[in-house]
């Protein structure tokens, strides 16, 4: 393996590295392909991601969520609905491979690895990918937040706030 691919999310025949994953953001990812599928998109698109992290939420998401008041079960049946097409792929075959996830998310996944890696961690949390996500530049699930008045930059200190407070526990 050359240097470059050692530094990517992904090998060089385009899988993703989940060996740079944590087990609940493995899963998380695992889960935004689902997700893809049942809201018949045929690419893993960002708010697939976030839906994953609500399907399956670490201690730092759920502390996340409880500072919006809300559950993650609702807010993932509201971007369910949100961003499910009637028309579209019906049961597309998504994996975790670079062909598979859209431009934004393949973005997502190398910020999250670079945060892990300037916190000094060899895996990427959820945390990690929430905080890439509401960060990322022209963020549909930011945007999605921001017209109901919450921010992006409030949304994310309150994500690395989550992330604080779920390490102490």
């Amino acid at each position: 393996m050359s240097d470059d691919s050692q530094d990517d999310v992904f090998l060089p025949g385009g899988q993703l590295r989940t060996d740079l994953l944590n087990e609940e953001a493995l899963q998380a990812l695992q889960e935004s392909g689902r997700f893809a599928r049942e809201t018949r998109w045929d690419s893993v698109r960002s708010p697939h991601i976030f839906m994953g992290l609500l399907a399956c939420p670490d201690a730092g998401v759920k502390k996340w969520v409880d500072q919006l008041r809300t559950e993650p079960g609702a807010l993932l049946v509201q971007f369910q609905e949100l961003f499910h097409q009637e028309e579209g792929e019906e049961g597309a075959v998504l994996v975790l491979n670079r062909e598979f996830l859209s431009d934004n998310v393949l973005r997502i996944l190398r910020d999250a690895y670079h945060r892990a890696s300037e916190h000094q961690r060899d895996t990427v949390t959820p945390m990690d990918l929430l905080i890439s996500l509401l960060t990322a530049s022209n963020s549909i699930v930011a945007e999605c937040f921001e017209r109901i008045g919450v921010t992006a930059a409030k949304l994310t200190e309150l994500a690395v706030i989550a992330e604080q407070h779920a390490r102490q526990d």
